[in-house]
């Protein structure tokens, strides 16, 4: 039987965190991140091939290609920080080199880059050091290396020129340097200081030029240093329009957007622009500047429930293929959109946006993943609120749907027709429709964990807490609830005809359950070990439990059979094929194991690269085909599951997959609707097609019959020219011949006489060469004579010469014996003289050995002193070296507590952006209090200026009344009694309709006052109604931020004590102790007396529900009273008024009857013109009288409300103090004195 293995098949998501994480191999495929791998993806053919990562590796963290897209590099955290450079070109993109920071301990490389010819590489590490490597790298030489700034001001970007291999641009927060290598040494240029600004990316784009982009939202270019052009990316949108330019909009500024990323194309360039945003700019005529061309952007997600949050995502990659036809580009969020650069073009004036490369992906991590067996499909869940359903044999996703609420946990019925999805606060049954994901049924089951449905479908178990609830699929009925378990249930898995139920917990419990009787078949506790993750064998006799102590144990009959230790990495899930011949294992750093079964206790199995985070969940396909495993990075791995020799695993029965689908009646029906609308629209489109087509030919017909004359009158008139053409041709071929005939005799002559010419001058030419053959056989002759002259000279001399020198050698060897001699001699005294040096230099040795021998002395006793010198240092340094490691774990520490108090300070933002918000609510309430205070000041400044009037009225008046009581006085005496009762009736009668208008304009005024006073009542009320609302909602906040605070603090010091199961197991309960409220404990009651509580209920309800229809009753009745009185109350006070002036008017008349019956006089004619006249008329002065009283009454009621008004004004303000300025200001009450 061969070994089973699994093979990397296709990958769903993108690695979040990594720095250029997108790059084009060739026009059809890109290049990117996904778990720890690196997958080719295909866009056209939709294949992927994987380049793994490295083993013990913590994630990648930079990528980079080279310039002929052959080489790939790839920068992995670990131990040291790890640069694998990768050839793309060979079949399995086999590992080139591994590059590293060689002595300097690096942490991790931020940004990488190769030259344009890819012999050279450049590498920049991260905090503390941000040390910029020069490598030749396929000699995995160092050739320099500088610190290119400090720890406050991080490098986002390093990059090569494309242009000059030795010059390197480096950019950051507050640096934009420029770097050449020369000599051996990198060696900063001249560059101007930007501290003020922060550059998250940049490009080359000529040999000179660079184009940065900055976070607050700038473009600047820099030719050889200097600043050459500058531009803010903003967005405008028209707020109002201005009256005095034509309507035209006003646009105003809304905000600058970070410029994440730039790259360089022929045309220009294409950079981020905010969130959704990518602006193409292209270089304008005069080559130094840049315009805008057109602007991209993400497209709202409409399976999302807030659509609008699609096109928030930040821009962190964006590449152009290499024909630039397609722009690629990635997200904060996980997401790979594209689009077309033609279509953008074509599509002027319009809004152009992205489409996804391939599918949408998981942006959180994945927490539930479920298959079926009647489908090929996968179910997945995650933290990012979505469900989604993938097709495992296209590769493809069919549905995806967002929700409001967090998902846990996710089950698929075994017919692929319905999901199971554990909500953060319920647990819901969703239909899988056509399109769409739909809720049907939900249970009172809070933030489920884990769920799954039984294999024949009919049951399915959802955990909640530490107890697991059973429900019937057909009648939704909680059939059992096992308990026992004291921690939370952490896996379950049922077996295979459904009879058990398989559990673990984190308190260390293996439970298997009876399904028909809740009862507890076998146990196994091990107090030690947190399970996570737990399966059943195929026979359902052998349990395998997974957990934190870093072991595979294997449980049979409630006993341990064997323990494989995992090599200090911990499980997290596992899973067992359908045939029982192979487990997979997750581990905690994002592998997969493959181990044989039966287990070994030796290490005997196959580790895979798979995922950057802890594996989530793993799932076995029901054909064991397929090996499916989700991780916390949010990426979803579909291993195939294959024997050695690369063929799958032979399947016991051929599985026909479904092809049904759920839709609902009113669905179909619309879509029916739909149809027949269409086939409607179809018909009535040929029908007018075929109009169009006859309008058509009808006007083919007529241009043809038009043209076909044309043409016939064309061709007549060429036929006349080419009979012309012929005659002409004829005359001229008879005029050619005529030419050619001459020319032939001509040339035949000319011909002739050149042939005699040329004889005659071969003639002198064959004359000249025979007198020239024998001058040459003359010369020769007499070369050859001189030639033998030479010959015997030369012998002559050359006898001579070697009887001269062997004359010379004799002397010669005299002169050689002699030196001989004379050698022989010198060798003598030389032996003589080296045997008395070498008696000195014996005797100065034994000195100089004596003295050396003392001097060594000392030096051993100064070496022994030295050595224990160095002991001591050293005990110095490994204590400091203690120090500096408490040191940094103090700043591993602090970094924690760092981000911690920015989240929380986050959280604080957002309330004081709530608040700020509730203070501008408030601002705009007071406006409106103040706007109200405004009109009533305004009210109050023209009764003053009324009461100005009257009293001048009323001064006027009393002026004109001195002379007429004179007058008066005199009158009174000289009328008689009964032409004063008539005159006096008369009066009255014409003094009622004045004091009764005035009486109603008082009226009006008190109608108003009360009305005022009871709408400032009111609007008190409210007003204090929303501040103890207000008060109220900010203290809740309050406590609920603070009791976040304070589990947060508590967790962080429960997870100090991981490596202590005692102490995590007693600061757990503690926790739960502290934040469990009585109210989160689920408690099963007797049902009798839930029964009784809710009838009690029931009838309590009833009473309320009656004793509130009478108190509307009764209130509407005390209202109907209350008006009644009121009317009464209004009455009553009408007829006090018509009284009162009744009595006025009865006191004026005897006031007048007392005055008129004591005086008579002898002018009675002019008294009776000037009492008739109306400016004497004694009952107008009393109305007069009257009508002061009553201003001066008004007057003095409205002084008194103003200053009632004002003392509220007082006591608001001393309620709130603090409270902003107003964004209006009223103006300034003018008051006439």
């Amino acid at each position: 039987m061969s070994a089973v293995v699994a093979q990397c098949h296709y990958s769903f998501g993108l690695q979040r965190g990594v720095a250029n994480n997108l790059f084009y191999f060739d026009e059809q495929t890109v290049i990117f991140p996904s778990g720890n791998n690196c997958v080719r993806y295909n866009i056209d053919q939709k294949w992927q091939r994987f380049i793994p990562g490295l083993e013990r590796s913590q994630g990648m963290y930079a990528l980079a290609i080279s310039s002929n897209r052959r080489y790939l590099a790839v920068s992995e955290r670990g131990e040291r920080a790890t640069i694998t450079v990768y050839d793309l070109q060979h079949e399995q993109s086999r590992k080139r080199k591994v590059l590293n920071g060689g002595d300097i301990h690096v942490q991790e490389f931020v940004s990488m880059a190769f030259s344009t010819d890819s012999k050279y590489f450049i590498g920049q590490s991260g905090a503390p050091d941000y040390t910029l490597f020069y490598w030749m790298w396929e000699k995995q030489k160092v050739m320099a290396m500088v610190k290119t700034t400090v720890a406050t001001n991080p490098v986002n970007q390093v990059s090569l020129n494309p242009y000059d291999n030795t010059q390197i641009c480096v950019s950051g927060n507050g640096v934009l340097k420029l770097f050449r290598y020369a000599e051996g040494v990198l060696k900063q240029s001249t560059f101007h200081k930007q501290e003020t600004h922060n550059f998250l990316s940049h490009a080359w784009m000529s040999e000179e030029r660079v184009i940065a982009g900055t976070e607050a939202g700038r473009l600047m270019v820099f030719e050889s240093g200097d600043l050459r052009w500058d531009m803010s990316v903003t967005t405008k949108t028209a707020m109002s329009q201005d009256p005095d330019s034509n309507n035209l909009p006003i646009y105003h500024e809304i905000k600058c957007y970070q410029i994440s990323f730039i790259t360089a194309y022929s045309k220009g360039f294409a950079c981020s622009a905010g969130p959704g945003t990518v602006y193409l700019f292209e270089r304008t005529d005069d080559k130094d500047n840049y315009r805008k061309t057109r602007e991209i952007r993400i497209p709202p997600d409409q399976c999302s429930h807030e659509p609008s949050h699609a096109e928030q995502q930040q821009i962190v990659s964006l590449v152009i293929s290499p024909s630039e036809e397609t722009v690629v580009t990635s997200t904060d969020r996980g997401q790979l959109y594209s689009i077309t650069l033609s279509s953008a073009e074509m599509s002027k004036g319009e809004q152009v946006q992205f489409e996804f490369l391939s599918h949408s992906f998981h942006s959180g991590p994945i927490t539930g993943l479920s298959v079926c067996i009647r489908k090929p499909i996968i179910a997945t869940c995650s933290l990012d609120q979505s469900v989604r359903i993938w097709n495992v044999e296209t590769n493809t996703l069919e549905l995806y749907k967002e929700f409001q609420e967090e998902a846990f946990s996710i089950a698929l019925h075994p017919f692929g027709l319905f999901v199971m999805v554990g909500f953060s606060d319920k647990l819901r049954l969703m239909n899988l429709l056509i399109d769409d994901v739909r809720t049907f049924k939900e249970f009172t089951v809070r933030a489920c964990r884990e769920c799954a449905f039984s294999h024949g479908g009919h049951l399915f178990a959802a955990v909640n807490g530490n107890i697991i609830h059973i429900y019937s699929t057909t009648t939704f009925e909680n059939v059992l609830n096992l308990k026992g378990h004291n921690g939370k249930v952490r896996s379950i898995a049922w077996s295979g005809d459904d009879s058990r139920l398989v559990s673990c917990g984190m308190e260390g419990a293996v439970y298997e359950w009876n399904t028909l009787t809740s009862k507890r078949e076998s146990e196994s506790v091990l107090k030690s070990c947190s399970y996570t993750s737990v399966t059943i064998s195929p026979d359902a006799k052998t349990i395998f439990a997974v957990g934190t102590d870093c072991t595979l144990k294997e449980i049979q009959a409630c006993q341990i059979l064997r323990e494989v230790p995992a090599e200090d990495v911990a499980y997290t899930t596992i899973a067992m094929s359908r045939s029982g011949r192979t487990l997979f294992t997750g581990t905690s750093i994002g592998t997969i194991r493959a181990i044989k079964y039966p287990l070994s206790t030796q290490k005997d199995w196959i580790e895979y690269q798979a995922h950057s985070s802890p594996v989530t969940k793993m799932v076995i396909t029901f054909d064991d085909q397929y090996l499916l495993t989700v991780s916390e990075d949010g990426c979803l791995l579909i291993w195939k599951i294959i024997d050695k020799e690369g063929r799958g695993l032979k399947r016991d029965k051929e599985i026909t997959y479904a092809e049904e689908i759920l839709i609902t009646k009113s669905d179909l029906e619309e879509k029916n609707q739909v149809m027949l609308e269409l086939k409607t629209r179809v018909e009535e489109l040929k029908m007018e097609n075929e109009y169009q087509l006859r309008l058509k030919d009808m006007n083919y017909n007529e241009k043809t019959k038009e043209l076909s004359t044309t043409f016939v009158r064309q061709m007549e008139s060429l036929k006349t020219n080419i009979q012309i053409l012929k005659t002409e041709r004829d005359n001229m071929e008879v005029a050619n011949q005529e030419t050619m005939f001459e020319v032939m005799e001509k040339h035949s002559k000319e011909l002739q006489d050149m042939e005699s010419a040329n004889s005659q001058k071969l003639m002198l030419e064959y004359e000249k060469y025979q007198e020239l053959q024998f001058k040459s056989q003359q010369m020769q002759q007499d070369y050859e004579k001189q030639l033998q002259q030479m010959d015997e000279n030369k012998t002559a001399a050359l006898e001579e010469l070697t009887l001269y020198y062997e004359g010379k050698m004799q002397e010669k060897l005299l002169v050689l014996e002699q030196c001989q001699e004379e050698s022989r001699i010198q060798a003598r005294e030389f032996e003589e003289s080296r045997k008395q040096m070498e008696e000195d230099g014996d005797r100065e040795i034994q000195d100089i050995r004596v003295r050396y021998e003392r001097w060594l002395r000392d030096e051993r006793e100064t070496n022994m002193r030295m050595k224990r010198d160095t002991g001591i240092m050293k005990k110095k340094f490994s204590s400091l070296q203690k120090d500096i490691d408490n040191s940094n774990v103090e700043m591993e520490r602090m970094k924690l507590e760092q981000q911690k108090l920015q989240a929380i300070v986050k959280s604080l933002e957002k309330d004081i952006l709530a608040l700020k918000k509730a203070i501008q609510e408030r601002d705009e309430t007071i406006q409106d209090k103040e706007k109200r205070i405004y009109d009533l000041k305004k009210k109050n400044q023209e009764l003053e200026k009324f009461k100005f009037v009257l009293d001048y009225k009323i001064k006027e008046l009393k002026k004109q009344i001195e002379p007429r009581e004179n007058d008066i006085k005199e009158m009174k005496e000289q009328i008689h009694e009964v032409k004063q009762d008539e005159f006096n009736i008369r009066r009255k009668k014409k003094s009622v309709p004045t004091f009764a208008l005035m009486e109603e304009e008082l009226d009006t005024f008190h109608k108003k006052n009360t009305q005022g006073e009871l709408d400032i009542a009111e609007l008190k009320l409210k007003l204090t109604t929303t501040d103890k609302e207000m008060h109220k909602g900010l203290q809740k906040v309050r406590d609920v931020e603070a009791l976040v605070r304070r589990f947060k603090t508590d967790l962080h010091n429960c997870v100090g004590f991981i490596q202590e199961p005692k102490r995590l197991k007693e600061s757990i309960r503690d926790l739960y102790d502290r934040y469990t409220q009585q109210s989160d404990v689920v408690r099963h009651v007797d049902p009798n007396v839930q029964r009784e509580y809710a009838r009690q209920r029931d009838h309590l309800e009833r009473n309320v529900a009656s004793l509130k229809r009478k108190l509307a009753q009764d209130s509407v009745v005390h209202h109907a009273d209350n008006v009644k009185i009121m009317q009464e109350n209004v009455t009553l006070i009408s007829e006090v008024n018509d009284l009162r002036r009744q009595l006025h008017l009865a006191r004026s008349q005897v006031y007048d009857y007392k005055s008129l019956m004591g005086k008579k006089g002898l002018k009675q004619t002019n008294t009776l013109k000037a009492l008739l006249s109306p400016r004497a008329n004694p009952s107008n002065m009393v109305v007069r009288l009257n009508e002061e009283d009553e201003g001066d009454r008004i007057i003095q009621l409205q002084r008194l409300e103003i200053q009632r008004l004002r003392e509220e004004i007082q006591v608001l303000m001393k309620i709130h103090p603090y409270r902003p300025p107003s964004t209006a200001k009223l103006p300034s009450l003018q008051t006439n004195t």
